[in-house]
């Protein structure tokens, strides 16, 4: 990896993942010994002022209703601005009752375009699988996920709704240049030597996918902590998801991006269905 900061970027909001979001950057920050800084985004809405009305109402009265507009947008901008610093203020207590570093930010404009501008400090950024706009009843993904994971240089933390204890991760393996990045992250940071590693691929033996086990092997050997290589045959999306539930693992960590079957997950549809439907939390790498 590039050099990098010592933070966690949290990304929050008003969405039910908000306190999960928390919970899942503590984690790492205290695993890594890192400091969290908590990000709030207030997008920009639509001025209401800006609204052509003089069709619906008469000259005389438009006057005094865009003063009244002009106002109430006003208004509204401040109340947003009063809700996110409660927002960013009660996390930070909370996380700074734990024992953390925390720092607050109160941003406007684009989550993604906050996010690339800040990570030059970080060394992962966390986000929720759906933010304060998506609809929960539907499971729609959050629309910024994908484009967080894309425009980040960074490992981004995708936090399932509740945290759980994470003892178990599962990397989705291919052999490509991503997956092997994510190796070597968890087999890097001396502090997750004590969770246990299942390296995972997916397909039939060949001398390829063999030469790809091997490796990872190799790394997880030397490495010299707890783990399990799984070579199975079958659909990507099907082996990873069955070895998730199969073995109760806590996290999953994959590659994003790329022309291997386990990468095109993060692309299109098929990605929005497994990161939308996998009940732990998604640890991406570009």
């Amino acid at each position: 990896m590039n050099a990098v900061g010592n933070k966690v970027i949290a990304c929050i909001d008003t969405s039910t993942y908000g306190a999960s979001v928390c919970d899942h950057a503590a984690w790492v920050a205290a695993l890594l010994g890192l400091e969290v800084e908590l990000l709030h985004v207030l997008d920009r809405t639509p001025d209401a002022v800006r609204t052509d009305m003089s069709g619906s109402i008469g000259l005389g009265a438009q006057d005094h209703l865009m003063e009244r507009l002009v106002r109430l947008d006003e208004e509204r901008g401040r109340l947003r601005m009063e809700r996110g610093r409660a927002l960013l203020g009660a996390a930070s207590e909370t996380l700074s009752a734990r024992g953390l570093s925390v720092s607050t930010r109160l941003r406007h404009g684009g989550l993604v375009d906050n996010v690339t501008e800040l990570e030059g400090e970080a060394r992962l950024v966390v986000l929720g699988k759906r933010g304060e706009n998506a609809d929960f009843a539907r499971l729609h993904l959050g629309g910024s996920v994908e484009q967080v994971v894309r425009a980040s240089t960074r490992p981004v933390l995708v936090a399932s709704r509740a945290f759980c204890p994470i003892a178990r991760v599962a990397l989705a393996y291919d052999g490509g240049a991503s997956a092997r990045k994510a190796i070597t992250f968890l087999l890097g940071e001396p502090a997750l030597k004590g969770l246990e590693v299942h390296v995972v691929m997916a397909g039939g033996t060949r001398p390829e996918t063999e030469a790809h086990i091997g490796w990872a092997r190799e790394q997880l050997e030397a490495w010299g902590g707890t783990f399990h290589v799984a070579l199975t045959p079958g659909e990507p999306e099907a082996v990873i998801t069955d070895y998730i539930r199969e073995r109760d693992i806590d996290l999953l960590a994959m590659g994003a991006y790329g022309h291997s079957p386990i990468r095109r997950f993060i692309v299109g549809s098929t990605t929005t269905a497994m990161i939308r439907g996998c009940l732990v939390p998604v640890l991406l790498f570009r």
